[in-house]
């Protein structure tokens, strides 16, 4: 394998930019002498290059203080430029492109004079036993023979020196006790002890060179990151392309990048082969270099380290964002049949450089659809009973809706997936031409019920409709929606039962159904809801094909949305009385929560189930608890986690078993991360519990305090002003902002400094909606924390108020905000004092008009009772007189006045007409005591 070593980059006054490198078929620090000069790498002219030229060289390149010129090697094979000669370097010089030479010229000497430089340093390092080129025994080659270092002091700060020497980012681990096997030969190095900074491990300070007490049982070892890794994508084999520097991990730009360095990428990482390339990812706000190279790989390369690469012109990439790849194990499937490849026969896909055959398990025409589209071979006509397959089958599977365009995208699960038995291979005949179209699916007439075609027999029909399910967690559980014409919709839950909800699980290949949900279980869809009145037998193929009231007709709203939980879904969780990153693994199947078994769980294992919940990237398993207590399902066990598994659920292992394993051996895994607590409390919460005010003399007023990643930290007050007061206010139910302080006008606070430059429009909701630099980064320390003061009344900002970004004392005088609330508050008092003064008024006017219909009143009973006593006087006779006492006007029935309201309603009622003595003393009675009533209440009664 032919070594390339390279120097860093220096720019010339011309803006050219040339970088200097030997090509050597296995040394580091001798080879044939290139230089990257107008976007090609080219050859240098040894004439005539003395001595010191020969030191400036090897000094760049890292190789020591001196060299030779070796002009006894053969002609180099293969044209190339020979870009410059007459190289006549100077002590003053310190590098090689301050050195006067001739003019570039394309050819500056004949092959023959190409300048081929042994440096005196040639020594060499490697790690060997690792498995890989950046992990293993560490080895350096001297004077011809291969030796170890001994392990006494080695620790990360060796390591990362081996990892940058060799190009192999940062360093993980430094190994000792000889945890890569033992080496052989001589031990040049003993007590290393570098400070991370060397260029090379021979330069750190040691005993001395070849001195030492040790055997090979101590040979020290490094494992190294890689040159190269994917980040930010699900898992390992899918992210942005980040190269280490030697000190920082670098995005690789989207200019010039090509399918070829994505393969020897993907390759290099163990992830399969590129399925993706993306450009115009955006680069992180904390990226402060993209990597100034463009990779040229040709997709042979063991890895891209090996690849050739040029400086970008001028030193600056041209791009759209970061370059992205994803990889894929399922990328490779063919059809066979009697040993040729074709369009039809038994389903084989090339896992790990092995093509194995696939399992007939959950094998649908959707997914048969899948691969003939992949193969270019039309549509799926049928997947016929499997053909003798081997002995291993891949038993993973699939779950295709069947408009995916490779098989690779369809999501995939091997967890408790039981073995494979000989011969269930999955096969597909295909149409064979990939201009044929498939029959259309005929959705307007329901499926008679016991009638439904098998899927295995049934020609796979051309359906616009999809169907999936979400927001439950995963593919089999959550709310049922169909995607027709470029629409999703949703079910109404009206008769929704399991009979339905059977359907849907196994059109999705989701098993049976456990659970249909109703009232929106899943959360509210959107868009048209579909159907309504779903009658299915259990047995349609698809959920559309069931009775109903018609496709697009119901009389529901979305808060009535279907749901299934199938009995396929998967969840995982960990419990512990007071952990979140530690604990009893249990995982959900078939309905029901149970443990999983700890044999043989590595460390990948682990590291998956960690990162899948959100507890870092690694962790260990915990043998030393005590016996769980209660009863459960032991559910799977066997779990083998690859590199290049995305979830849990793509791991193979044992089968689902109620009782996979003895009590004893329920996993407990503590995970090295610890996940934030999502809220100072309790889970759940709202934001108004992740913000609160300290340092004031009540609740409403103080320093501004936020809970993010688990503690409380404080906002910058740069950008501070009343819009972002406000929200804060409003979001604690403190009413109006009053003021905006800065400078910690409350006393400066402690911890991280979670928000600066924050901007509120001031009608937001939560001050998380505001626009802010990233969490945690700021210029700013504590002397700057923001505070408010709130009017601690729970009211409604004027529009004009909310929307005006201003600070505290903007507004002077009156025209400040509680200059503006005194104004509004004294607007509203004058106004009820107006309403109080007019009711008053209104009070006294019935008062008097009262008063004087009870004077009229009293002024006829009067003149009545002057009629009665002329009447008796007139009678003369003495037998007809009676003497009444007074206090018969009391007994005297009380009865309402015609034509006057009476005390106990105020509507107008008639007396029947009686007898004449029977009328006047009833109404003599009733005007007596009425008058003493209206005349002068609270009196005692009087006698005439």
């Amino acid at each position: 394998m032919q070594q390339t070593f390279h120097c860093v980059l220096f720019p010339l006054s011309t803006l050219e930019f040339l970088a200097l490198r030997m090509m050597s078929e296995d040394q580091q620090c001798a080879g044939w002498l290139e230089v990257f000069y107008n976007g090609t790498w080219g050859s240098v002219c040894r004439s005539p290059m003395e001595d010191i030229t020969v030191s400036v060289i090897c000094r760049q390149l890292g190789c020591g203080d001196s060299g030779t010129l070796n002009s006894s090697v053969a002609l180099r094979e293969g044209s190339r430029p020979q870009w410059v000669d007459g190289i006549q370097c100077q002590k003053t010089d310190t590098s090689l492109w301050q050195c006067p030479s001739d003019p570039w010229n394309y050819n500056s000497c004949s092959p023959k004079e190409e300048a081929y430089i042994w440096c005196a340093d040639s020594r060499q390092i490697r790690l060997v036993d690792g498995g890989g080129r950046c992990s293993g025994r560490v080895e350096i080659l001297d004077q011809g023979s291969w030796g170890t270092i001994c392990d006494d002091g080695w620790d990360l700060d060796d390591a990362r020196v081996v990892c940058r020497q060799l190009g192999c980012g940062e360093a993980l681990d430094a190994t000792v006790s000889s945890f890569f096997g033992t080496g052989s030969g001589p031990i040049w190095l003993d007590e290393v002890n570098c400070r991370g900074e060397e260029s090379q491990v021979w330069r750190c300070p040691t005993w001395g060179w070849q001195q030492h007490n040790c055997d090979h049982q101590e040979d020290a070892g490094v494992i190294c990151s890689g040159f190269v890794r994917l980040a930010g994508g699900v898992g390992p084999c899918s992210g942005r392309v980040e190269v280490h520097s030697g000190e920082a991990w670098t995005p690789v730009s989207d200019g010039n990048f090509t399918l070829p360095t994505a393969q020897v990428i993907c390759a290099e990482l163990g992830c399969g082969k590129a399925v993706s390339v993306l450009g115009h990812v955006p680069f992180r706000e904390s990226d402060r270099w993209v990597w100034a190279e463009e990779f040229r790989c040709e997709g042979e390369e063991p890895e891209l380290w090996s690849c050739p690469r040029v400086p970008c012109p001028g030193g600056t990439c041209h791009h759209n964002g970061a370059a992205q790849v994803v990889c894929s194990v399922y990328t490779e499937v063919r059809l066979m049949k009697n040993g040729t490849s074709q369009c039809e026969g038994q389903v084989e896909m090339n896992i790990s450089g092995h093509w194995r055959a696939l399992c007939a398990s959950h094998w649908s025409l959707a997914n048969a659809n899948v691969v003939c589209r992949q193969l270019g071979c039309g549509v799926a006509i049928s997947t016929p009973n499997g053909a003798e397959g081997g002995d291993q089958l891949w038993k993973a599977q699939f779950h295709c809706s069947g408009a995916e365009s490779f098989l690779w995208k369809c999501p995939v699960t091997a967890l408790g997936v039981p073995d494979c038995s000989r011969g269930n291979t999955a096969s597909v005949i295909c149409s064979g031409n990939h201009t044929q179209m498939l029959p259309q699916c005929n959705n307007s007439v329901s499926e008679q019920a016991g009638s439904a075609a098998s899927e295995e027999s049934a020609p796979y029909c051309s359906d616009s409709r999809q169907l999936r399910l979400v927001d439950g967690g995963g593919p089999c559980a959550g709310r049922v929606e169909i995607l027709d014409q470029g629409s999703l919709g949703t079910i109404c839950d009206d008769y929704w039962d399991l009979d339905d909800a059977h359907v849907v699980c196994r059109q999705l290949g989701c098993g049976e159904a456990l659970n249909a949900t109703g009232s929106a279980h899943f959360g509210a869809g959107s868009g048209p809801i579909w159907l309504d009145d779903l009658n299915c037998t259990g047995k349609e193929s698809h959920v559309w094909r069931c009775p109903s009231r018609g496709w697009g007709r119901h009389d529901c709203r979305h808060k009535e949305d279907a749901g299934v939980i199938c009995s396929e879904f998967l969840a995982l969780r960990m419990v512990s009385e007071d952990q979140q990153c530690a604990g009893w693994l249990e995982v959900f199947y078939n309905g029901t929560w149970g443990s999983v078994c700890r044999s043989p769980m590595e460390d990948i294992t682990v590291s998956m189930i960690c990162s899948q919940l959100g507890c870092g990237d690694s962790g260990s398993l915990n043998t030393s608890v005590g016996l769980r207590e209660g009863s459960r399902p032991r559910w799977v066990d066997l779990i083998q986690c690859r590199k290049t598994d995305t979830s849990l659920w793509q791991c193979p292992s044992g089968p689902w078993t109620y009782s996979s394993c003895s009590t004893k051996e329920e996993a407990y895994i503590s995970c090295a991360g610890r996940r934030p607590k999502s809220c100072p409390t309790a889970a759940p919460c709202t934001d108004r519990e992740k913000l609160r005010l300290r340092g004031g003399h009540s609740k409403c007023s103080g320093r501004v305090e936020v809970w993010h990643s688990g503690s409380w930290g404080t906002v910058c007050d740069d950008s501070w002003s009343l819009a972002e007061a406000e929200v804060v206010c409003q979001q604690l139910g403190c009413g109006q902002a009053l003021e905006a302080l800065r400078s910690a006008a409350f006393g400066p606070g402690n911890g991280s400094i979670w928000l600066d430059e924050v901007r509120c429009g001031g009608r937001e909701s939560s001050l998380w909606d505001c626009a802010a630099e990233p969490w945690g980064q700021t210029d700013c320390k504590h002397e700057e924390d923001a505070g408010v003061r709130c009017s601690g009344v729970r009211t409604t900002l004027p529009t004009t108020t909310a929307g005006t970004r201003t600070t505290s004392n903007s507004l002077p005088g009156i025209f400040s905000l509680p200059g503006i609330l005194c104004l509004i508050l004294g607007a509203l008092l004058f106004l009820v004092l107006v309403i109080l003064m007019t009711q008053l008024l209104r009070w006294r006017a019935e008062h008097r008009a009262l008063s004087s219909y009870g004077d009229a009143l009293a002024e006829a009973v009067y003149e009545e009772l002057d009629y009665l006593l002329t009447q008796k006087e007139g009678l003369g006779s003495p037998d007809q007189t009676t003497d009444v006492p007074a206090e018969n006007y009391d007994d005297a029935e009380e009865v309402p006045v015609p034509g006057t309201p009476s005390p106990s309603q105020g509507n107008e009622e008639e007396v029947p007409p009686e007898k004449e003595d029977g009328v006047r003393s009833s109404q003599t009675g009733s005007c007596l005591n009425f008058s003493r009533e209206a005349a002068d209440p609270g009196e005692g009664e009087e006698s005439f």
